[in-house]
């Protein structure tokens, strides 16, 4: 598997500058968009860009945002508790 995505990947960049992205998209039939995504994608992340079937990676990446934003909120609320504690206090006098 290895070694056949490193034979695609130097085959396609040298494809990608004969031909161009335009060109290599009309005829695999894929918007243009989605080829120029990928590869900045592949610029950007290297190998880790395409993990196996699907993306795993920005899965998780999502994950960890919505827990984060959950956190956040969650404190934001606490804190909101804490404030108005004081109002909930029987007074003793």
């Amino acid at each position: 598997m290895e070694d056949c995505r490193k034979y695609f990947l130097c085959r396609f960049s040298f494809i990608h500058h004969l031909f161009g992205t335009k060109i290599i998209s009309s005829t695999l039939k894929i918007h243009p968009n989605s080829l120029y995504r990928w590869i900045q994608e592949y610029e950007k992340y290297g190998e880790s860009a395409f993990p196996g079937h699907g993306s795993a990676l920005r899965h998780a990446q999502f994950e960890t945002k919505k827990l984060e934003k959950e956190h956040k909120l969650l404190q934001e609320e606490l804190a909101l508790l804490k404030k108005f504690q004081v109002f909930l206090k029987p007074n003793w006098k």
